[in-house]
């Protein structure tokens, strides 16, 4: 079996699965519950004021069947006393003392807040610190949350202010709701960070009631913008993930965060520059023990690959993630259709005359059969076609082979060349 142990900025965990801050860690009985199932680590439901919350709080989308696709709330922190949660914080490390219990925080931006919650917290024991910088409703009217998290002079002024007392390990998260992640990553790190989390969830209205008229949810006929995390977020969160581990001046290990749900996704999130990764939503949905689905997968992945240790594969996928001028033009590749397996639906005929480059033809055998053919020297290799296609192996893509590899950037320069060489 392969060493699931962690080590993100000298946090321990004894596997990368950990649960975000959210309805699944707003208690000690959760998230003891949550150990026992074998979760590594949890992020307890962000701790801070005012004690409130409103009721309803969360909507789901669901598409092709299934169910909870993307998933809203519009609740807050946790709406339980600080005192009590901080009890059940020390009796949970004590039960469980090889676990990773990270204290999730937001106040307001002043200095004397943060140094006071943070002496409190870390008073009971806790292994780390994540400043919540993203919630996007609520506490961001009130000057908390992504309302921090959008400037950059803030989540580095906060971030010093945490550093400036906490003895423990600093993890900022980070809010979506931005042009660019890198900026406040970067600004995170100049505050002190010792690591970054992302994403927490994004701007959302989940829909609208066609009868009522009401948004979904809605409180007393009024609805409200709210969060937006689910599997539906995945491509997203990978991303943003991506985009700061390739960063050099961000060099902060990372807790990836966002429509993670199997341990595929998780392994995503590692490769792409993530230590460890956090779990809300596909535990609301299914429970606690999906995380020993999790922890198998991960295990044979890793004995499959010949591979020790899950931290040995850490980022080992960010290289290959690039701008779009370091593409290669020269690269090819087609469709070609296997015609014993297709099953003449002509969806890929129908998507790549409509909306592609009109490429397939239409054709029938000797004995009138129909069958569908693509025509490769038309093909530009978007792949539309194997998307839409409902039978797996009926479609391939394949790689024709290349002549000398040619970038934009590189045919940038070359013309830059030609025309100084012309002036000359």
């Amino acid at each position: 079996m392969a060493d699931l142990r962690i080590n993100l900025a000298g946090i321990q965990s004894p596997n990368p699965f950990w649960l975000a801050s959210a309805p699944p860690t707003n208690s000690g009985y959760q998230v003891q519950r949550a150990f026992e199932a074998g979760w590594g680590g949890a992020v307890w439901k962000t701790l801070g004021d005012p004690i409130l919350n409103v009721s309803s709080r969360f909507a789901a989308i669901g598409f092709g069947g299934k169910k909870v696709a993307g998933f809203n709330n519009i609740e807050l922190i946790t709406d339980r006393p600080l005192e009590v949660n901080l009890k059940e914080m020390y009796e949970t490390k004590k039960k469980f003392p090889n676990h990773a219990i990270i204290a999730s925080l937001m106040v307001e931006p002043k200095q004397e807040k943060w140094h006071e919650i943070v002496k409190r917290v870390e008073d009971v024991g806790v292994d780390g610190l994540e400043l919540n910088f993203g919630c996007p409703h609520g506490m961001a009217e009130r000057g908390m949350g992504a309302a921090s998290g959008q400037v950059p002079e803030l989540v580095e002024k906060q971030t010093y202010w945490a550093k400036e007392v906490a003895k423990t390990p600093v993890i900022v998260k980070l809010t979506p709701n931005i042009t660019d992640i890198t900026v406040t990553a970067e600004a995170a790190v100049k505050g002190g960070a010792d690591a970054i989390s992302m994403i927490n969830t994004i701007n959302s209205l989940m829909g609208v009631d066609l009868d009522t008229w009401n948004t979904v949810p809605h409180v007393a006929g009024k609805g409200a913008h709210g969060g937006y995390c689910g599997p539906a977020v995945k491509p997203i969160a990978l991303n943003m993930v991506a985009e700061c581990a390739r960063k050099p001046y961000i060099g902060v290990p990372i807790s990836g965060i966002g429509g993670i749900s199997t341990w595929q996704d998780a392994v995503e999130f590692i490769l792409m520059g993530a230590t460890g990764v956090q779990v809300c939503t596909a535990a609301m949905h299914h429970g606690f023990r999906i995380v020993e689905d999790m922890i198998d997968g991960l295990n044979y992945y890793l004995d499959e690959k010949g591979i020790s240790s899950v931290q040995e594969i850490v980022g080992k996928a960010v290289e290959r993630y690039s701008d779009w001028g370091n593409l290669d033009l020269n690269y090819q590749v087609v469709a070609r259709i296997n015609t014993e397996t297709c099953i003449n639906c002509n969806k890929c005929h129908i998507a790549c005359e409509d909306t592609s480059h009109q490429c397939i033809d239409m054709l029938h055998d000797e004995s009138g059969k129909p069958f569908l053919r693509v025509r490769e020297e038309d093909c530009v290799g978007c792949n539309l076609c194997s998307i839409v296609c409902p039978v797996d192996g009926a479609i391939d893509m394949i790689e024709i082979p290349s002549t000398t590899p040619m970038t934009w950037n590189e045919r940038q320069s070359a013309l830059a060349t030609l025309e100084q060489n012309k002036v000359r």
